[in-house]
């Protein structure tokens, strides 16, 4: 089946020369195409180019109307699958009381490893089906879904169970990752190494002889888990074919970038808290930083540098670090805005980074993240807007006319 949109006004994210991500001055280019068209031949783009060239036939044909076509948005960190809100700790944190604090008390990670626990696989998992759906009606096509609310053998198979059943009745392109180092669970208080046993003996070899996860995580940050900690637990994972990905330096700087490198970790993600060090450590190397301006955001914290990482070679990613603690939003627009306005990256560079550069921290840029004949047709078509940079301009304009997902209309036209 042949899918055509013509009167394409603009085709946004072309990538000729099929980069796996984009680095440096790189990222200041987001190759277009005016007056154009795109052919999707089931699940993938085939063809694409000026409306003079475009096919005169299809299966099916979608009249643009001269808005503009954007490959989906990917969000390369996400913990959706979570049992209920923790609105009670927004009063908390508009009381005065910090991250930490509020950990420390039994609330953030703990609060909602305790409402999981006492939910059912099912109700998580149609929990998580509506994030999912409001993912995909607000132009994201790829997503990584963390555990970690679990914090038990039992619980964190769960969660990953429900990640499976995502990814199997979704037309959403996802990834799992097994984060059981996400916090130390309260029974294990003051026996933090032996709950890093638990995780590295009988979480992993369960997790893994499910075929449950792609990546392994590991918070590695002041008052949740060491480098030492961290390194054991990369290692283990490793063992079972985890590749690694880092929560690093949101809360200090924890040394978690340089653990996560020396371990070839795939991303190392938050990095609030990082410098000349971390920059210096990152550069060659195949681990892809990402921002998570929606944390910032919701924790009035500082936000990660991306800025001086991209003008000191590196390339960036961004996801929404949708949770139900520190980021409740799974909203990419909005975290394309927060980057343009907080981290000053231009709208060009801001895209790349929640497309292509986003879909490589989650190992999909080879088939998803920026439009190239054999990639996936997962594309989002504009409503009437003027311009690129009236979509992060206007950071609560609903702006999405027609999302497409493997090649299929999922809403819209």
């Amino acid at each position: 089946m042949t899918l055509l949109i013509k009167n394409i006004g603009q085709l946004y994210g072309i990538n000729q020369t099929c980069s796996l991500r984009l680095t440096g001055n790189a990222m200041k280019q987001f190759l277009s195409l005016k007056d154009s068209y795109l052919l999707i031949d089931n699940e993938t783009i085939c063809a694409f180019g000026s409306m003079t060239d475009a096919p005169e036939q299809a299966d099916t044909v979608i009249d643009a109307g001269g808005a503009m076509v954007f490959p989906s948005f990917c969000d390369s960190h996400t913990h959706i699958v979570f049992a209920d809100h923790r609105a009670q700790e927004f009063i908390d944190k508009i009381n005065g009381l910090s991250y930490e604090e509020i950990a420390r008390r039994g609330g953030g990670i703990l609060n909602s490893a305790a409402l999981l626990h006492n939910t059912s696989e099912d109700s998580l998992y149609h929990q998580a089906l509506g994030r999912v759906n409001e993912m995909i009606a607000r132009g994201t096509g790829a997503a990584e879904i963390k555990s970690g609310y679990g914090l038990s053998t039992a619980d964190e198979l769960k969660m990953l169970r429900v990640v499976r059943r995502l990814k199997e009745t979704t037309p959403l392109t996802i990834k799992a990752t097994f984060l059981g180092a996400h916090a130390v669970p309260a029974a294990y208080k003051g026996r933090q190494d032996d709950y890093v046993t638990l995780v590295c003996r009988e979480m992993i070899p369960l997790v893994a002889g499910e075929g449950l996860a792609d990546f392994i995580d590991v918070f590695c940050d002041e008052g949740f888990f060491t480098v030492e900690q961290t390194s054991r637990i990369l290692e283990a994972g490793a063992k079972y074919g985890l590749r690694g990905k880092i929560h690093a330096n949101e809360l200090a700087v924890s040394g978690g970038v340089q653990v996560g490198v020396a371990h070839g970790a795939l991303s190392v993600d938050h990095l609030e808290r990082s410098g000349k060090a971390e920059f210096d450590v990152l550069q060659d190397a195949d681990t892809m930083p990402t921002g998570l301006p929606g944390a910032s955001f919701f924790l009035n914290i500082p936000y990660a540098p991306l800025r001086q990482m991209i003008d000191s070679g590196l390339g960036v990613a961004l996801a929404s670090d949708c949770n139900p603690g520190s980021s409740p939003s799974c909203n990419m627009k909005f975290i394309l805005s927060l980057a343009c306005i907080k981290m000053r990256l231009s709208p060009e560079e801001a895209f790349n980074a929640a497309t292509i550069n986003s879909a490589y921290a989650m190992g999909v840029s080879h088939t998803h993240g920026s439009v190239a004949i054999g990639k996936r047709a997962n594309i989002f078509i504009t409503k009437g807007i003027p311009s690129l940079d009236y979509i992060p301009y206007a950071y609560t304009r609903d702006m999405i006319g027609t999302v497409i997902l493997n090649g299929k209309i999922i809403t819209g036209k």
